[in-house]
């Protein structure tokens, strides 16, 4: 009996998926928390998958 195979998924080429991460600044505040911040991926804009590219006639556009 054959398998059925998920849907392909438009992974962003640049951050394979992951497309937020928390980077520590380094140290603790007074409380004893880390600061981080959160830094998104440029390409997808922190969604993780790839643009759809459009095609408008012989061009193609993002």
């Amino acid at each position: 009996m054959t398998q059925h195979s998920p849907a392909r998924t438009r992974i962003c080429p640049d951050c394979d998926g992951f497309a937020a991460v928390k980077v520590t600044l380094g140290g603790r505040d007074r409380h004893g928390h880390l600061r981080t911040i959160t830094a998104h991926c440029p390409v997808c804009h922190g969604t993780g998958t790839k643009p759809a590219v459009r095609r408008l006639g012989s061009e193609v556009t993002v």
